[in-house]
């Protein structure tokens, strides 16, 4: 089940990968294996052995307006 718009803004600017996994409705197992290769359609940054996902490409990549931007 995926996360509605409201949870993914409350994340704050970055999230783990499983929490991006689980707001794109994108499994595990596969979404960890595109991560190594690059390939999800959000941003992934590799920090160590963990995986973070800044928030506003993965809300980019769902086709949710950012709101803290458009106020910008």
């Amino acid at each position: 089940m995926s996360l509605a718009p409201a949870e993914i803004k409350a994340l704050g600017a970055v999230t783990d990968l499983r929490t991006a996994l689980k707001a794109a409705d994108i499994g595990t197992t596969y979404g960890y294996q595109k991560a190594r290769t690059n390939e999800l359609p959000f941003p992934v940054l590799r920090v160590g052995r963990q995986y973070r996902v800044p928030v506003a490409g993965l809300l980019k990549a769902l086709g949710i307006e950012d709101d803290a931007e458009a106020t910008a």
